[in-house]
C-alpha cells in the first residue's frame, strides 16, 4: 500500500467500526451482511500486515487523534508488540466470519445482525488496545471490548445467559474501574504523562519511587486487567461459556482474553520496565502468584465433563503462561510468554472451533458423549488433537515453542520451582485433552435406544464446510508455527532491548 503508514495505522482501527456500521445496514439480506463482515475482516488484516514492513525496519507510524490536557491525548501506534496482538486477531477474524455463518445459520440463531455487529465491535476495541500508545487510550478501548462483548455473551437471552452476561460486565468493568483507573490517575500524577516507554528497559516511572508505591500500583494494574483470567478474578470467564461458540473462540482466542494479556504485559514492560521491576522484587513473586492459576485451573479443567467448560479452565491456566514468561523478566522467558499470545490464540480457536463443529452436527456438549465420534468426524476431531498438542507443548506444533522458550527462561532466572510447575502442568495438559481424543476415536457410543447419531459411528457427518474449513486451517497453522516459529517470534525479538 502506498498510503503513508500513519493514515494506514488510523484505517486499521476504524476498520471493524465501518464494518459494524455496514453490517447493521444490511442486516435485512444475510448474504451481503456477511459479505461485509468478510470485507471488513479482510481489509483490518490487509492494513495491519501492510505495517509489519514499516515496523520490522524501526519507523513504527504513531497517530494522535485529540489530546484533551497535557499528557492525555487518544494517541496510536504500531510497534511489534502491537503487530504481535493485531496481525493474529486481524486474520482469526477472517476465518471466523466464515465459521460463525455456518454456525449461526446451521443453527437457526437468532439476532444474527447484532451478533454480527457486536463482533465487529468488539474486533474495533481489540485494535485499539493493540495500538494504544498510552495508558489513557489502552484503558478507553478496554473499556470498549466489555461493552461490546456483553450482548454476544447473553445472546440467548435467557435467564442462564443473563447471569453470565451480568458476571462476565461486573467482573471487567469494576476491577478496570477500581483499580485499573485510581491507579492511571496516581501514574499521571507522578509522572505528567501516561505515554508507554519507547523500549521495556526504562518504564515511565520516576526514578527513587517508593517501592511500596510501586507495589500497590503493579498489583492494582495485574488484577485491574481481569480480562487476563488470573485466580481469583477469573469466574467471569467460565460462566460465559453460554454464549454461541463463535463468542467463546472470541473470548478465549480473538479478543477479549488477549486483551486481558496483552494489556497487562503492556503495562508491566512500557509503565513498569524490566529494571524497575527488578529493584523493586516483583517478578518472580507474580511469576509464583499466577502459577497458582496455572496448576489449580488445570486441576478443574480435569472435573469438568462438559466440553466447553473444559476448555475454558484450559483458557484461564494457559493465559498465565503469558504473564509468567514476562514476570521472570530474562529474555528467553519473555519471547516464550509473549510469543504465547500467538500460539495459543491459533490453537485455542481450534478447540473452540471444533466444540462448536461437533455441537452442530451432534448436539452433544459433555466428553463422556463423545464416544466413536472421532471416526464420524475425523477432520474435526483430527484438528482438536493437533490444537491438544500444543496445548500440552508437544512438538512439533506452536506450543512446544512457548514452552521451551518458557522453560529456557525460567532456568535462565534459576527459578527451579517455576520449571517444575511448567512440567507439572504439562502432565496436567496431558491429563485432561488425551482423554477427550482417545474417546472420539477409540471409545464406546454412548448406549441409547434407536440406534442414533452416536452409534452410527462409522458413516461420516462432519459439520458445514464453513466451520470445518476454518478449524482445519487454524490446526494447520498451529503445526506450521511450530516448525517456523520465526513467523511470529520475529515481532517478539523486536520487543527486546
Amino acid at each position: 500500500m502506498d498510503h503513508p503508514p500513519e493514515l494506514r495505522l488510523l484505517l486499521a482501527l476504524l476498520a471493524p467500526l465501518l464494518g459494524a456500521g455496514l453490517v447493521m445496514a444490511t442486516g435485512r439480506r444475510p448474504n451481503l451482511r456477511e459479505g461485509c463482515s468478510l470485507l471488513a475482516a479482510v481489509t483490518l488484516f490487509a492494513l495491519t500486515a501492510s505495517l509489519i514492513p514499516d515496523v520490522l525496519a524501526g519507523r513504527g507510524p504513531r497517530y494522535v487523534m485529540f489530546e484533551w490536557l497535557p499528557g492525555l491525548r487518544i494517541a496510536l501506534r504500531a510497534d511489534a508488540m502491537s503487530l504481535l496482538f493485531a496481525v493474529t486477531a486481524s486474520f482469526l477474524w477472517v476465518l471466523t466470519v466464515f465459521y460463525s455463518a455456518g454456525y449461526m445459520r446451521g443453527l437457526r440463531e437468532h439476532a444474527q445482525t447484532r451478533f454480527n455487529t457486536c463482533f465487529a465491535l468488539a474486533l474495533f476495541g481489540a485494535m485499539g488496545c493493540a495500538f494504544a500508545d498510552n495508558l489513557l487510550t489502552l484503558y478507553l478501548f478496554y473499556e470498549v471490548v466489555s461493552i461490546s462483548t456483553y450482548p454476544l455473551v447473553a445472546h440467548h437471552q435467557d435467564a442462564e445467559s443473563y447471569e453470565g452476561g451480568r458476571k462476565y460486565l461486573v467482573y471487567l468493568t469494576a476491577t478496570a474501574k477500581g483499580l485499573v483507573l485510581p491507579a492511571m490517575v496516581l501514574i499521571y500524577v507522578l509522572t505528567g504523562s501516561l505515554d508507554f516507554a519507547h523500549d521495556i528497559r526504562g518504564g515511565i516511572l520516576p526514578a527513587g519511587l517508593s517501592h511500596g508505591v510501586v507495589a500497590g500500583l503493579y498489583v492494582a494494574c495485574l488484577l485491574g486487567f481481569a480480562k487476563n483470567g488470573v485466580m481469583p478474578l477469573h469466574h467471569w470467564l467460565p460462566g460465559a461459556m453460554v454464549a454461541p461458540t463463535p463468542v467463546s473462540a472470541l473470548l478465549h482466542a480473538v479478543a477479549v482474553v488477549k486483551v486481558g494479556v496483552f494489556a497487562t504485559t503492556r503495562v508491566m514492560l512500557y509503565v513498569f520496565g524490566v529494571d524497575l521491576l527488578n529493584a523493586a522484587n516483583l517478578g518472580l513473586p507474580t511469576a509464583w502468584f499466577v502459577s497458582v492459576t496455572i496448576l489449580f485451573a488445570s486441576v478443574v479443567a480435569l472435573s469438568k465433563d462438559n466440553l466447553k467448560a473444559r476448555l475454558a479452565y484450559s483458557t484461564v491456566s494457559q493465559l498465565s503462561y503469558v504473564i509468567l514468561g514476562v514476570a521472570l523478566l530474562t529474555p528467553a522467558a519473555i519471547q516464550g510468554g509473549l510469543v504465547h499470545i500467538a500460539n495459543h490464540a491459533f490453537s485455542k480457536i481450534t478447540l473452540f472451533f471444533c466444540a462448536g463443529a461437533i455441537y452442530v452436527a451432534t448436539h452433544k456438549k459433555n466428553i463422556s458423549e463423545l464416544g466413536g465420534l472421532g471416526r464420524a468426524m475425523p477432520f474435526t476431531f483430527g484438528a482438536f488433537a493437533l490444537a491438544s498438542l500444543s496445548m500440552i507443548g508437544a512438538p512439533p506444533v506452536g506450543g512446544f515453542v512457548s514452552k521451551w522458550y518458557l522453560l529456557v527462561g525460567a532456568q535462565d532466572a534459576r527459578a527451579l520451582g517455576i520449571v517444575v510447575v511448567l512440567l507439572l502442568s504439562t502432565l496436567l495438559n496431558a491429563a485432561y485433552f488425551v482423554p477427550v481424543v482417545y474417546q472420539a476415536f477409540f471409545g464406546r457410543p454412548p448406549a441409547r435406544a434407536g440406534g442414533d447419531y452416536a452409534s452410527a459411528d462409522s458413516r461420516l457427518a462432519e459439520a458445514p464446510l464453513a466451520m470445518v474449513i476454518p478449524l482445519s486451517l487454524t490446526a494447520v497453522i498451529s503445526v506450521v508455527l511450530g516448525f517456523y516459529p520465526e513467523l511470529f517470534m520475529r515481532f517478539v525479538r523486536e520487543v527486546l532491548p
